[in-house]
């Protein structure tokens, strides 16, 4: 049995480098940060500042962090202008040149967000070498335990294919397929009913 925790500010390091070694291949990753090495030097520093920022909602690990998930909440799946310009110089340091693509990217990705409330699964992500074990899957059952619990559906959108029959198995339905524009990745958006 996979034992599945909320994440405290002690796992921010252990969780930023796991997901950075999960996204190292991922097409959004990819389109931000193109180059490979510049790509692997600031993963961690993106994800280490994504989990400040999903504190707001659900932050789920495995028990030694080898897997996890961020949620946002109902209606705080948007980051709102200020907050992110009180983050400004760390999203800097992070994103370096890459700061247009990841914008474009992220307005891309709430163009496409529903009109009605839902949980936000914002990052999935396991450790490449505890690949295969169920522990992603673990992570996000727990996520949408809660979810049902609070009588709200789910929604993430994906760039990797592949991921679409796993959130399939886990009572997601495909909602859209799009295009991030001048030549971003393709994404898949997914919605899950509460109790699916």
């Amino acid at each position: 049995m996979v034992n599945i925790r909320e994440a405290g500010a002690r796992d921010r390091a252990a969780v930023a480098t796991m997901l950075g070694r999960a996204f190292a291949d991922d097409p959004a990753m990819s389109y931000i940060f193109p180059d490979a090495a510049d790509r692997a030097k600031r993963l961690q520093r993106l994800f280490g500042l994504l989990f400040d920022s999903d504190g707001v909602g659900m932050r789920l690990v495995s028990q030694d962090a080898d897997a996890g998930t961020f949620w946002r909440p109902p209606g705080q799946a948007h980051v709102p202008t200020m907050a992110f310009a009180r983050r400004l110089i760390p999203v800097l340091h992070a994103l370096g040149a890459s700061l247009p693509r990841a914008m474009r990217l992220g307005d891309a990705v709430e163009a496409h967000f529903p009109s009605e409330p839902f949980w936000y699964l914002h990052i999935a992500g396991v450790d490449p070498a505890r690949q295969g074990r169920g522990l992603g899957g673990a992570s996000i059952r727990a996520g949408l335990a809660r979810c049902d619990a609070d009588g709200v559906p789910a929604y993430l959108e994906t760039a990797t294919e592949s991921n679409v029959g796993l959130y399939a198995r886990l009572g997601f339905e495909l909602t859209g397929e799009w295009s991030v524009p001048k030549g971003g990745p393709r994404f898949w958006s997914m919605m899950r009913p509460v109790g699916a």
